[in-house]
């Protein structure tokens, strides 16, 4: 084995040449390569592979480092918007965008726009996941619910600049009630096992949270507001050990043969696909928000149906799909808390905050639901919680929840809209 470096610059090494000698001379070769690694600048170390025909070593770097970049940014954009079969979705995005303004089928619009909001809320869900790898259980599980409640937050302030009070109202109770229901009892039914690792105290303390209702609109959000950040101080620092995941070595049917997950993308391309995509699923959202009224003409269906099922099950997918993937892989601390924590988070955090930002604006947007909206949560909030406080979850269960949103849905479509004359 003889390597002969091709120049005698010290500032450069332009060509290595390596004569194989036979293959009982590995260890030389290891050795001597060793030798000329120690004799090199640390600058300019290289692995012999990567340095048989370099140039100038002052070039190698950023052209590296150049390439090494973009190929991770097509390897990312591969693997988040290429992965999936229900990608197939995303161009009825742009195309709601050109018939809002070449036709006035607003139908067409709102349906097209609830496609293409689709596979964007669900590849959220699939960011959000990755990056619960970098920041826990209970954490990953109320940026799942903060990125998806996203979209609810922006369509509310939308419909408050327009005036349209009761979709507000309606969209956001909706979206609690298909937490609760659908999005729960899907959960239930994706179970690989009757899963007994939930916490029926944890259970109970989150729902008890949905029947607090201020009498005083104004003051009222402004207490819910600090009800929930005391919600979170409570939940994330002083008595964390309380929604800590329970061992899987407490959970004997779980199967131990499942190889340990690892994320596909990075942390800062986890948060930055979390940007781009909340983004976007804004934009359609404003498109599907103006055409609400229209599509109710056209498609006969009642505002309070559309505002109460169809919305929130648009909004939700990101949860949706999260949730019913971590249910799969039997991560139930992260399911509630994606299920029930988005839930938790409209019910003190979103509604009180358009009843600011209302307030804010000089809107009329207050806590005053109608009396079948607010017995349909109630009834809700105890369905939930007789299911769940075993601490169990079973398809049964989640069979009944579902049924249970059937029933709802099928209120809301029948139910005729009170009117109400402004004060």
């Amino acid at each position: 084995m003889e390597l002969k470096p091709v120049g005698e610059e010290s500032t450069q090494l332009s060509y290595l040449r390596i004569n194989m000698g036979s293959a009982g001379e590995d260890n030389d070769l290891e050795l001597e390569m060793q030798a000329l690694a120690n004799h090199l600048p640390a600058t300019r170390k290289r692995y012999a592979s990567d340095i048989l025909h370099i140039g100038a070593y002052s070039d190698f770097p950023e052209s590296f480092s150049l390439g090494r970049t973009v190929r991770r940014i097509l390897t990312s954009i591969s693997i988040v918007m290429l992965s999936t079969k229900i990608n197939l979705l995303l161009p009825f995005g742009p195309l709601s965008i050109v018939l809002h303004y070449l036709t006035k089928k607003h139908g067409l619009v709102f349906f097209f726009s609830l496609i293409g909001i689709a596979p964007l809320a669900e590849r959220l869900g699939y960011a959000t996941e990755q990056l619960a790898f970098y920041t826990g259980p209970t954490v990953g599980g109320l940026l799942n619910a903060t990125f998806g409640n996203a979209t609810e937050m922006i369509i509310a302030i939308y419909a408050l600049q327009n005036g349209m009070i009761r979709v507000v109202q309606q969209s956001l109770l909706g979206s609690i009630l298909s937490n609760m229901l659908l999005v729960l009892g899907n959960c239930c039914c994706k179970l690989r096992i009757a899963a007994d690792g939930c916490n029926g105290a944890n259970v109970s303390s989150r729902a008890s949270l949905y029947t607090f209702r201020g009498a005083v609109w104004k003051v009222g959000g402004c207490i819910m507001l600090v009800a929930y950040a005391s919600y979170l101080v409570f939940q994330l620092k002083s008595h964390r050990n309380l929604y800590n995941p329970i061992d899987s070595e407490d959970r004997p049917n779980e199967d131990d043969s499942d190889e340990e997950e690892v994320p596909e993308v990075t942390l800062w391309e986890a948060l930055v696909w979390l940007a781009v995509l909340t983004i976007w699923i804004s934009v359609l959202s404003e498109y599907l928000v103006n055409a609400i009224e229209g599509a109710s003409d056209s498609l006969n269906l009642p505002v309070a149906f559309i505002s109460v099922i169809l919305l929130p099950i648009v909004g939700n997918a990101a949860e949706h799909a999260s949730a019913i993937m971590f249910a799969m892989k039997n991560k139930l601390d992260i399911t509630l808390g994606v299920a029930i924590g988005s839930s938790t988070q409209i019910a003190m955090f979103v509604i009180p905050f358009c009843v600011v930002v209302g307030w804010i604006m000089g809107k009329p947007m207050d806590l005053n639901f109608q009396l079948f909206e607010t017995a349909t949560l109630f009834i809700t909030v105890l369905v939930v919680a007789f299911m769940l406080q075993e601490g169990t979850a079973n398809y049964l269960k989640g069979l009944m929840l579902i049924l249970c949103y059937l029933i709802v849905a099928a209120s809301f479509f029948v139910h005729v809209d009170p009117t109400t004359s402004d004060d």
